[in-house]
C-alpha cells in the first residue's frame, strides 16, 4: 500500500521555526509587546539554515524564532500585565474625554506594574552567571543616568539608574576592586575583579543631550528596566556578601 505523501512543511526543519508574524499571533501580543517580551526573556531570532524551505518556497524576507522559545515564553505572567496596561491605557482615555476627572485621577493611581526578579532568576542559575553579564548592564545604566529627566526617559527610570550605579560604585570601593581605567573618545573605560570575575564597562563623557533621531529609545528603555533590575539583584548579593546593609541610605536622596 502506498504511503500518502507529507504535505510540504509539515515536517523536518520547517517545523522547528516560527515566523514573528504568526508568532504574535499565536501569543495575542502587538509587535510592539512581543519584541517588549522577547528582549526581557533574552529571546532573539534566529537564521534558518534553509531559509526558502522554512519560509514554505517563499523568497520574502521574515524574521524567524525557534518554535520551542516561543512556547517557552507563552506562559509567561507578564503577558497578562501588557493585556492589562491596555485595558488601563483604554479606561484613562475614556474617562479623559468625559471630562471625568476624579475617575481618571483614580485610574491613573492603579496602573499596573510587574516585576522582572523572578526572569533575572530565570535567566541566570547563579549569581556567578548573573555577575559575567553585568557588563552592558553597568554601561546602560550609566548612558541612562547621563540622561536629562524628560518625555525620553521617564524620571523614575534616570533616578533608578543613577541609584544602583552609585552603590556598585560603593562596593567597588570599599573592596577595592578596581584594576584600571582608560579614557577614549567614547568614554571611561573601568575595569574591576569581583569574586574572580572580570567586570568592563565604560562611562560616557558628560556632554549635553541631544536626541538621535535614528535611534529607538522605547527598546533601549526595555533593556534598561531589566538591567536595573538585574543590577539590583546583583548589588543586594555583593552587599550581603560583606554583611552590609542593602539597600544603602544615599546622600542626596529624593525622599519618596
Amino acid at each position: 500500500m502506498a504511503r500518502k505523501p507529507k504535505k510540504k512543511g509539515t515536517s523536518g526543519a520547517a517545523t522547528h521555526y516560527i515566523s514573528r508574524r504568526r508568532a504574535c499571533r499565536k501569543l495575542q501580543l502587538s509587535l510592539k509587546d512581543f519584541r517588549r517580551l522577547c528582549i526581557l526573556k533574552g529571546i532573539y531570532p534566529v537564521e534558518p539554515k534553509h531559509r526558502r524551505h522554512v519560509n514554505h518556497g517563499n523568497s520574502a524576507h521574515n524574521t524567524f524564532y525557534l518554535v520551542k522559545d516561543i512556547k517557552f515564553i507563552a506562559h509567561e505572567p507578564i503577558i497578562q500585565k501588557f493585556r492589562d496596561f491596555k485595558v488601563f491605557i483604554r479606561r484613562l482615555r475614556k474617562a479623559i474625554g468625559k471630562n471625568e476627572r476624579d475617575t481618571a485621577e483614580h485610574i491613573r493611581n492603579n496602573e499596573p506594574v510587574y516585576r522582572l526578579d523572578h526572569i533575572v532568576k530565570e535567566r541566570y542559575p547563579t549569581f556567578v552567571d548573573a555577575l559575567r553579564d553585568i557588563d552592558d548592564a553597568l554601561s546602560m545604566c550609566y548612558l541612562f543616568s547621563s540622561f536629562p529627566k524628560g518625555k525620553v526617559v521617564k524620571p523614575h527610570l534616570v533616578q533608578l539608574c543613577r541609584r544602583v550605579i552609585v552603590e556598585f560604585m560603593h562596593y567597588v570601593i570599599e573592596t577595592r576592586a578596581l584594576r584600571k581605567v582608560f579614557v577614549s573618545i567614547k568614554g571611561y573605560y573601568y575595569q574591576a575583579e569581583i569574586m574572580g570575575q572580570t567586570i568592563t564597562w565604560i562611562v560616557p563623557h558628560n556632554f549635553s543631550f541631544r536626541q538621535p533621531v535614528d535611534v529607538d529609545f522605547k527598546i533601549m528603555v526595555t533593556f534598561t528596566d531589566f538591567y536595573v533590575t538585574l543590577m539590583g539583584c546583583v548589588n543586594y548579593k555583593l552587599y550581603h556578601a560583606l554583611n552590609l546593609h542593602y539597600p544603602p541610605k544615599l546622600e542626596n536622596e529624593p525622599v519618596e
